[in-house]
């Protein structure tokens, strides 16, 4: 999908479609094209599931939407604190967006440090609602507010509707034989209701998700269900809330198919599984959990009935060393880590690539150093993934844009893999991960046929006539080995990690056979067959804005501001970054300025400044957040200008 971002003014000019209700006494409907919704609170507050619930209902509904769940850095802050704030941001819309939104036009802040750590985001003119019952002096005194924000003049620029959550969720709840604190827990479904009613959101999704989720504890599901109602009354029946919206399905943003929401590791999850059909391999992953990579193993040990194994190691060493024999075994095999794990595994990614392997490193980037910023994101590792290894060690490097291209991406590496026989770095990140988007499900003609083809005897003669298996001749087109099951007869052969000889694999310390092995295998790194990039200019621009990764949503709706504001500007985005795509450096000289914007420090653009030799400007951002499209509007404008 492509992103049609509006502009301030066209988010303010809404249409009032129900004037007649005022007269009747009924309330006003307006219609919206887009509106972004932020949760907020602590993060036992159950912030995630009711953006989880809405968004859900949303994409049934057939809205366009992306989402940024934004999760506390530490395990469990003290309550009440600003490091444990938990939120969820969804930005939804009768058009085709790649964005969660810049700001959000709504948010719901269930106590003052949620108000505190978010009211900085919002525009002139954005709603607010307060669960007013959390705003006791101690706990705005906690996070450093000497008066109430509701009652010091501060929100006067905001629509403030003070809302008593806990008391109205308890008392809708008194029937119930449940303990205040219990009652209490359910205020996050009043929230849901009344955001639902306001947003004219189904609601029949969300009921039976209750039940199911709750199926073993009745009392438990209908006592959310019962607060899910009420909030969805008391928007229905208070005089605070006067006025409710439509924001119409998105009806021409996508093509016919059948669609679901989707994150991005649940794409990256079935995306490997699709693989694994059409490669006709059983799927083995070897991984330790480790933020935000976590979710994918949970997905994948649920899928044994595609032939899934999934092993939990006791560390990142162990994973990736228990896939890599997997691969050995026939297996397509998949590690699963961030930054931090990528580092563990470098040795054994090494002897893959000696042992010329398939196996896909999957790294879902957050912010680093060390343990860093572990729910946060960035995109700061596509430096160790080209080169965090000893020795002349390449590696192929693929990286999704959005969260549901991360299927295509896992289908991309997998095809790779096993074509070239070696190790591929799959680069996702936080962001990507976490966020979701609707995803039109493919049929399975759709996907690429990754057939493999095993060594099944000889393939080479000696001088005396003499059939013999080398498990280093290569196919001369691909350069990659040919790939010998063990236990098939006659295919017997050393392995290991130091240097083989070329062609019989045989331990060889020879300079000039270590010389030839060395460039062999970059050469074939370099032969990896990539699509030529795409760029969209459709106005001969004399810029070039260049990115990978999860930047393409930001950078698309900033170029799309700028078009629209009359400025000539092209975009290219990369998903392939080893080896670049074959006509990368044409592209680059076509250009007078090349701008690519990073959440890192300037890695992409310091790999294009050397091998093209390109006055690659960087746009560089490292606060743990995706960047926002006013903010790279503003940015690339400058570098028009300059």
């Amino acid at each position: 999908m492509t992103s049609q971002v509006s502009s301030p003014a066209e988010q303010a000019d809404s249409t009032v479609v129900g004037e007649q209700r005022r007269a009747a006494g009924t309330k006003d409907v307006r219609r919206l094209e887009r509106v972004v919704i932020r949760f907020a609170g602590d993060s036992g507050d159950g912030m995630q599931l009711t953006g989880d619930r809405f968004t859900s209902e949303t994409a049934s509904f057939g809205n366009d939407l992306s989402t940024l769940p934004n999760f506390p850095a530490e395990i469990r802050a003290p309550a009440g604190t600003l490091p444990g704030v938990s939120s969820f941001q969804l930005h939804f819309a009768d058009h085709d967006i790649l964005t969660p939104g810049d700001a959000p036009n709504v948010l719901v802040a269930m106590n003052p440090a949620a108000l505190k750590a978010n009211v900085g985001d919002l525009p002139r003119g954005a709603e607010i609602i307060v669960n007013t019952d959390e705003f006791t002096r101690r706990a705005m005194q906690k996070v450093g507010y000497d008066a109430s924000p509701l009652e010091d003049g501060s929100l006067d620029g905001h629509h403030v509707h003070p809302v008593p959550l806990t008391t109205l969720t308890v008392e809708a709840l008194k029937e119930f034989d449940l303990s205040r604190k219990e009652a209490e827990r359910s205020k996050n479904m009043f929230a849901l209701g009344l955001l639902s009613w306001m947003y004219h959101r189904p609601t029949e999704g969300t009921e039976k998700f209750l039940r199911s989720k709750f199926a073993k504890k009745p009392d438990i599901a209908a006592a959310n269900i019962a607060a899910y109602r009420a909030g969805w009354n008391f928007g229905e029946t208070t005089e605070d809330f006067a006025v409710s919206y439509e924001v119409a399905p998105a009806t021409t943003a996508f093509p016919p198919g059948t669609y679901r929401n989707i994150s991005g590791n649940l794409a990256l999850a079935y995306g490997l599984i699709g693989a694994s059909l059409q490669t006709d391999l059983p799927l083995f992953l070897g991984s330790y959990p480790i933020t935000p990579a976590s979710d994918i193993l949970h997905e994948l040990s649920r899928h044994k009935n595609f032939g899934v194994r999934t092993f939990q190691a006791e560390d990142e060493i162990a994973g990736i060393g228990a896939a890599l024999g997997a691969a050995f075994g026939g297996s397509l095999a998949v590690t699963t880590t961030s930054g931090p794990g990528v580092a563990l595994k470098s040795e054994t990614i090494g002897l893959a690539v000696s042992l010329e392997l398939p196996l896909l490193v999957v790294d879902i980037q957050r912010g680093g150093p060390s343990t860093g910023l572990p729910t946060k994101t960035e995109q700061a590792d596509l430096l160790q993934a080209m080169y965090g290894r000893n020795g002349e060690a390449p590696v192929p490097v693929v990286a999704p844009c959005t969260p549901a291209d991360c299927f295509d991406a896992a289908l991309e590496a997998a095809r790779i893999a096993v074509t070239y026989r070696t190790p591929v770095f799959l680069l996702s990140d936080g962001y990507l991960a976490n966020g979701s988007e609707p995803w039109r499900v493919p049929e399975p003609g759709e996907l690429p046929d990754l057939a493999v083809r095993f060594a099944q005897g000889p393939n080479h003669s000696l001088e005396d006539g003499t059939e013999v298996f080398w498990p280093y001749k290569r196919d001369p087109h691909t350069l990659a080995r040919p790939w010998a099951v063990p236990g098939t007869p006659g295919l017997e052969h050393r392995i290991g990690g130091i240097e083989k000889q070329d062609g019989t694999g045989n331990i060889s310390y020879d300079p000039a056979n270590h010389d030839f092995m060395v460039r062999t295998r970059q050469a074939k790194i370099d032969g990896v067959a990539v699509p030529d990039l795409e760029v969209d200019d459709p106005d001969g621009a004399r810029t070039l804005v260049l990115g990978w990764g999860s930047t393409y949503g930001p950078i698309t709706a900033a170029v799309r501001r700028l078009r629209g504001a009359g400025e000539a500007v092209a975009q290219a985005h990369l998903r392939h970054l080893n080896p670049f795509p074959a006509n990368l450096g044409a592209v680059l000289k076509r250009y007078d300025k090349v701008v690519v914007p990073e959440m890192n420090l300037g890695q992409l653009a310091t790999l294009v400044r050397a091998k093209y030799l390109v006055d690659a400007h960087s746009y560089n951002q490292v606060n743990g957040m995706p960047f926002k499209a006013e903010q790279l509007a503003a940015a690339l404008k400058e570098a028009i200008d300059d």
